[in-house]
């Protein structure tokens, strides 16, 4: 062994980013000699009302060796192709758009919508609705899953829906065929050695508990990194209005037909999900309790869900959106709520858990288990935070409603970023926009594609002044005729679903 190599790691709390971590420290260490412990409460229940995933979360089974025939069925999931957004826009035409997982084989498509949306930007009149373009848009509109049946050398790219809490079940059980040990127990007292660092974790009914590095995956409380170590949250509250949310779950409502979308839908005060998953529907709407109260956003989802939503239990969830500065900090690691939390449009945060575990496990190993690379880390994951937080603003900036005053101040809000002023800017003058997007790449953590979806869906461009050339028309239909020609080789979402839980 190492001299620095830890030979007990504690991770503090359970979940999705508690026993997320657990498995990949596990894959990555135990070989080695380290011991992995979890110490999870059972008075804190999990914070989770179900879930939709980047494509990113593939890497995460792929590098476990997990087959989806293993975990979806536990877990109730279902495909994901993207997101809809309906009623974000009043701009004609633009009243929903889909975001799609951008695949390789969108590539000639992309070069279409990104030519379209350019020509649209310097007033020509084109059609630039993202929903044309991308194979992913078709697959949802169909109802088909994202598994090619005839060309299987040619996957695409695609998320999942699932309940957050039958995964973190699903990870315990996994992380304990690893070797990872198991304590259900409750935290009463941290203390520190003279450096500051971590030494011993006071327990209810195991003692003392030693470590050599901790990985606190408390949830909001941040019970390592903020309550002892004391490191500060900084507030994102003036560029991401909305803190709470209210869930509901409802029956499918077929039983033969599964969506493989999530639906993002804005109301008067925020914007609701509806997340498909095989045994229900998970709903939530997320508001700003600065406009709307508890009960209020409570009636306005059970108005929304009618007769599906009577009788069923709500959640309420309260957040403040922020981050800390330092993830790492001396011989602790935050991961989870317990770094900080934006908001769930765009179903960012189990992709910033997963790339902070594994930006970890690659610069803790690289430093030789020491801190020598403990800034790099911080430098990158508050990158992907910042970048992911512009991004999410960008939505609610670009809106056009004007029912009520919560819209309109989200699109008069001026607490932009540099990186974010820059794109609004640059998408409506006349340049290159390519440029823009290079200028500011280390910063941006959505690529080229999402960018453009979210400008040309919400139909943010200044008035057209030209007609469509023939060309711009040929380009849309060739585009949506090269999408609905590649979904006929993918089959119907339920049916593929019969298949994986059989």
């Amino acid at each position: 062994m190492r001299s620095n190599m830890p030979r007990q790691i504690v991770i503090v709390g359970g979940g999705n980013a508690g026993w997320m971590a657990a498995n990949m420290m596990a894959r990555q260490w135990v070989n080695l000699g380290i011991k992995i412990t979890v110490i999870e409460s059972a008075k804190i229940g999990p914070v989770g009302v179900g879930e939709g995933s980047t494509p990113y979360i593939k890497e995460f089974f792929n590098f476990m060796g997990i087959c989806e025939q293993q975990w979806m069925p536990a877990c109730n999931a279902t495909y994901k192709c993207g997101i809809n957004f309906p009623n974000w826009s009043s701009n004609n035409g633009h009243t929903s758009y889909f975001h799609p997982f951008y695949d390789d084989l969108d590539t000639a498509q992309a070069k279409q919508f990104f030519a379209n949306s350019n020509a649209r930007r310097t007033g020509v009149n084109a059609p630039v609705l993202p929903d044309d373009y991308f194979i992913s848009s078709v697959l949802a509109q169909q109802n088909k899953a994202p598994i090619n049946l005839i060309n299987t050398n040619q996957p695409i790219s695609y998320g999942y829906h699932f309940d957050a809490n039958l995964l973190g079940q699903f990870l315990r059980q996994h992380a304990l065929s690893l070797g990872v040990i198991h304590i259900q127990d409750e935290v009463t007292k941290v203390h520190l050695d003279k450096n500051d660092n971590i030494a011993i974790l006071e327990t209810t009914e195991h003692g003392p508990c030693r470590g050599d590095f901790f990985i606190d995956c408390s949830g909001f409380k941040g019970l390592l990194i903020q309550q002892t170590l004391n490191e500060k949250m900084i507030s994102y509250r003036d560029q991401l209005f909305n803190d709470s949310a209210v869930a509901i779950a409802t029956p499918n409502a077929t039983l033969d037909s599964i969506s493989c979308q999530t639906v993002s839908k804005a109301l008067k005060y925020g914007w609701v999900w509806h997340i498909p998953l095989i045994n229900r529907v998970g709903n939530g709407y997320v508001y700003c309790s600065n406009y709307i109260n508890e009960q209020q956003a409570e009636q306005e989802l059970r108005d929304l869900l009618g007769e599906q939503g009577v009788g069923q239990k709500a959640l309420h969830l309260h957040w403040k959106p922020g981050r800390i500065e330092n993830h790492w900090k001396n011989n602790c690691l935050a991961i989870g709520l317990s770094q900080g939390f934006l908001e769930p449009l765009e179903a960012p945060m189990l992709y910033i858990t997963q790339r902070s575990i594994e930006s970890f496990i690659a610069e803790f190993t690289k430093g030789d288990f020491t801190n020598k690379y403990s800034q790099d880390f911080n430098d990158e994951i508050n990158n992907v935070i910042d970048g992911t937080r512009d991004y999410l603003q960008a939505h609610y900036k670009l809106n056009s409603r004007s029912d009520t005053a919560y819209w309109r101040d989200n699109r008069k809000n001026l607490n932009l970023s540099t990186p974010l002023s820059d794109l609004l800017t640059g998408w409506l003058d006349e340049g290159n926009f390519d440029q823009v997007l290079a200028k500011h790449q280390d910063q941006l953590s959505y690529l080229k594609t999402s960018w453009y979806c979210l400008f040309a869906g919400k139909g943010y461009f200044n008035a057209p002044n030209k007609r469509a050339s023939t060309e711009n028309l040929r380009k849309h239909q060739q585009a949506q005729k090269v999408s609905q020609a590649l979904a006929l080789s993918y089959p119907d979402h339920f049916s593929y679903l019969q298949q994986v839980y059989r």
